[in-house]
């Protein structure tokens, strides 16, 4: 039964893929979907591209293991700043901002607001080059699961999952994936409260209450406010995880594309409640972990601990071996991966093909940008495969390294370039460099230190550096952001 599930979702996708294939006539229409993308499909969107076997498999594994009740934090941190505010801070200005200088990527922005080419071509670089773990990291999560639900070789799981992805995503561009999102959207909210359910309905944890007095005959600290780790590393996490998607060009990119501003109203309520559903949902089923196992498993390819199999050995333990369970489980972990691997694999296309080549020739036509984007889109998949079947590092440090370093150097020059017209390109430039500089420094020589913390360190130092140098270097003339649409 569950081969059967598994089979409709694949030729679900398949039939998306050739549906909207006739529709994504124009570039943007493939990229933006034409900018008329309603409330729920955009809402849905943005949240299936925020969530994926890295929350699930990774992220819910580990840090339920590690921090017990207290990785509850992060998923409220996911919904209330990653979303929540997300949407308010961002929504409206971003839509009516981009919409008045016509552009349709953050280095397209970058370049305009700041008339700089250079920041542009950087930007479009770092995005190509730093997505590429975040969806090695996808993939690798998405493989765990299937190795030990359906004892398919690691190999053959990502291969599977990179030809799927491509097949849809070249196919229909936007469009697809944000069709493939909404239903991927309901398969996840379905999904996660069978998982809450049965995981909770096992004997291993029999109720909340007697679970959590259980996980405290364990050690005390798991059900503490802040768990073991301490309030550092949990904090640090949450900014991440939640201040670090402001700045993410894949999430980003959906208030591109969204229609009007009473969507975006809408899209702000739906997203939010998607997110305390899914992101709460994860964290919270994840600090069982030790109710089902007595250790970290071993992965038998390595013999060392490996945390991302975890969740994978928990889920089949609490679903008992029920093949329509396991089936709904396995769609519900594989649509929130698709729809994030679809968005990251869109984006970083467009960073080559609309932002690099676009700058080497201005004046090349649209349609061979959108061909170029369609084989970007293969290239791109096939790079984060190789790095995950190297199976590099943990799903956890391939993420935040993904998220660190382009939240670290995007979120000064984007926020104060959405709301501050006194941002300078001098000052953008320096938010740009040092907070990028901070992540990866921190990450090569300083390995003590984790990929979150040196995330958080490098968007303080953005958020902080960009304001700075504005305000001591000279102003950008006023007929300039005026011609550029900065009137406010």
């Amino acid at each position: 039964m569950k081969y059967v599930i598994l089979a409709v979702y694949a030729l679900l996708l398949i039939g998306i893929a050739i549906y909207t294939s006739k529709k994504a006539k124009t570039l943007d229409d493939f990229f933006l979907g034409g900018r008329k993308m309603g409330a729920w499909m955009s809402a849905f969107a943005f949240g299936t591209s925020y969530f994926s076997a890295v929350i699930f498999i990774g992220y819910a594994g580990k840090l339920g293991w590690s921090f017990g009740l207290s990785a509850a934090w992060i998923g409220v941190g996911n919904a209330i700043i990653g979303s929540l505010l997300a949407w308010l801070v961002l929504g409206k200005r971003t839509r009516s901002l981009t919409h008045r200088m016509d552009v349709s990527t953050m280095p397209e922005f970058f370049e305009k607001r700041f008339s700089s080419r250079g920041m542009k071509i950087f930007a479009a670089i770092l995005i190509f080059v730093f997505l590429v773990p975040y969806s090695a990291s996808v993939y690798q999560g998405l493989s765990y699961l299937f190795e030990e639900i359906f004892n398919i070789p690691f190999l053959y799981c990502v291969l599977g999952m990179a030809v799927l992805t491509a097949a849809y995503l070249v196919a229909g561009g936007y469009l697809a994936t944000a069709l493939s999102d909404f239903i991927q959207g309901i398969i996840m909210l379905a999904g996660i409260s069978l998982v809450i359910f049965f995981v909770l309905k096992h004997p291993n944890v029999d109720g909340l209450m007697n679970g959590l007095d259980k996980l405290k005959a364990i050690e005390p600290k798991l059900v503490a406010p802040v768990g073991p780790p301490g309030w550092w590393p949990l904090l640090s996490l949450v900014i991440l995880t939640s201040l670090g998607s402001w700045a993410l060009p894949q999430m980003v990119h959906k208030f591109y594309a969204i229609k009007d501003v009473k969507a975006i109203s809408r899209g702000t309520i739906i997203s939010t409640v998607f997110a305390f559903i899914i992101a709460g949902g994860a964290y919270f089923i994840g600090i069982f972990g030790r109710l089902f196992l007595t250790e970290v498993p071993i992965d038998p390819a390595t013999g060392a601990a490996n945390f991302d199999m975890i969740m994978p050995k928990m889920l089949e333990a609490a679903l008992n071996n029920v093949g329509v369970l396991i089936g709904v489980i396995v769609v519900l972990v594989l649509s929130a991966s698709m729809s994030t691997l679809s968005s990251l694999v869109l984006v970083s296309s467009s960073a080559i093909s609309i932002d690099l080549l676009g700058a080497v020739k201005p004046n090349i036509d649209k349609t061979k940008i959108k061909t170029t984007m369609r084989v970007l889109c293969v290239v791109f998949v096939a790079l984060s495969v190789v790095l995950a079947l190297g199976k590099f590092a943990t799903i956890i440090t391939l993420m935040s390294l993904s998220w660190g370093t382009l939240s670290g150097a995007f979120i000064g020059p984007f926020i104060f370039g959405l709301y501050m017209k006194r941002t300078t390109s001098a000052g953008a430039w320096a938010g740009m460099l040092s907070g990028f500089a901070v992540a990866v420094l921190l990450n090569i020589f300083i390995p003590s230190i984790n990929s979150p913390m040196a995330g958080t360190f490098a968007m303080a130092t953005s958020l902080v550096v960009t304001p700075l140098v504005s305000f001591i270097t000279k102003p950008m003339p006023k007929e300039y952001l005026k011609t550029v649409g900065v009137t406010e």
